[in-house]
């Protein structure tokens, strides 16, 4: 499995929705690839986020959720409001 096909399985593999070998080679892939677990945790993260906003818009960000993340969403947020 490619980076690329990871990506683009990720949601399905999440939701348990992959087929059996499909989820094998995901997970075989996640552990040889560094890159990929980075964006598969920061892609919980951000789903986690989006969850948490929902429940409370103007409550604080996880504590382990990345500075870059957060200015991100408040940038979006900012262009939101305004259109």
């Amino acid at each position: 499995m490619t980076c690329r096909e990871a990506t683009d399985v990720l949601d399905r593999y999440l939701d348990g929705e992959l087929p059996r070998r499909k989820a094998l080679a995901f997970k075989l892939h996640l552990l040889l690839c560094p890159a990929c677990r980075n964006y598969l945790r920061s892609y919980k993260l951000t789903i986690r986020a989006a969850k948490n906003a929902l429940l409370d818009p103007d409550g604080p960000p996880p504590s382990d959720m990345p500075e870059e993340l957060v200015k991100a969403i408040l940038a979006a947020r900012g262009r939101a409001s305004r259109d």
